[in-house]
């Protein structure tokens, strides 16, 4: 079905249920239908579907549910639907090259489509963006090493209305197919902070906690920097002072950097703690009550945050 340059409908177009198995070709045309769709292709069985080189929609297309074989273009497309300008919810396809002239005036719909590899760039999607079980094989983009970006990727997920953990686990999937284990990381870190917007007070604390120390899980690194600054700050200040040995005459010699270790580690003990202590209410006491629940703290977090890490939650 050929509708190229210097066509044009008013009032819309309806292929509800259409088999074209030889495509539809729509290069340059326009579809004028503001009150309405655009274009009515649910549930429609196609080759190709081809809305490119300024294809121009007053109105919504409508692919509800359609399935297409091999490509799906809006290269170079102005969609301009008031509040959807795309519906492409539960459809299937192969390639979809979603690169138009300017970005779409309403918002895209591709909850629960599948397709094979997504193809965009830069600039491109709407401010609203519907991704809840939107599944794809692959992602490419014109944008070259910019199009893999995961903060880029990560901004176009926070599009989609409200928090879902599918979109960002799927594109976290991805990333890791492709071997990019840092960019996965990156993008399940960011799914957290976003789930922690929608939690309780409390959660919303514990978060931040978590995130703080050890980044969720996916920086564990960050309480090996937190255990040296707090190493080195202990070091620093028992250094400075003259504790009381509680058996005198017994027990090991006293060492700033050993008893610092000993406080911050909450299982076992180097001898120290026990052997050592400080004259009530000075600066050291505090510090060494400080160190130990530090301690603790970074203990939980690190075990909280692996365990949530392993789990995917």
């Amino acid at each position: 079905m050929f509708c190229r340059r210097g066509f044009t409908a008013h009032g819309g177009i309806r292929l509800l249920g259409a088999h074209l198995p030889g495509g539809l070709f729509m290069e340059g045309a326009r579809l004028d239908n503001p009150d309405g769709p655009a274009l009515l292709a649910d549930n429609a069985v196609a080759s190709t579907l081809v809305f490119s080189k300024g294809f121009t929609a007053q109105g919504a297309v409508c692919l509800r549910g359609a399935q297409i074989s091999d490509q799906l273009t809006f290269d170079g497309a102005i969609l301009n639907g008031e509040d959807v300008a795309l519906d492409c919810s539960r459809m299937q396809a192969g390639d979809v090259h979603f690169t138009p002239a300017t970005p779409p005036s309403g918002a895209v719909d591709l909850r629960g489509a599948q397709v094979t590899a997504l193809h965009d760039g830069e600039g491109v999607w709407p401010r609203l963006v519907r991704l809840q079980g939107f599944s794809y094989a692959s992602i490419q983009s014109r944008d070259g090493l910019r199009g893999y970006d995961a903060t880029r990727r990560v901004e176009w997920i926070r599009r989609e209305p409200g928090y879902a953990r599918q979109p960002y686990e799927q594109l976290a999937s991805w990333y890791r197919q492709v071997g990019h284990e840092d960019d996965a990381r990156k993008v399940l870190l960011a799914k957290q902070r976003h789930r922690r917007s929608t939690l309780h007070p409390a959660g919303r604390v514990w978060g931040h906690l978590l995130d703080a120390l050890v980044g969720y899980g996916y920086r564990p690194w960050l309480a090996g920097a937190w255990i040296m600054a707090l190493t080195i700050l202990g070091t620093v200040v028992f250094g400075a002072h003259s504790p009381k040995q509680a058996q005198p005459g017994q027990g090991p010699p006293f060492s700033a950097l050993v008893y610092t270790l000993d406080l911050l580690i909450p299982i076992g003990g180097l001898g120290q703690r026990t052997a050592w202590y400080w004259p009530g209410g000075s600066t050291a006491q505090w510090l060494s009550y400080a160190l130990i629940a530090a301690g603790w703290l970074l203990t939980t977090a690190v075990v909280a945050g692996v365990t949530r890490s392993l789990n995917k939650s």
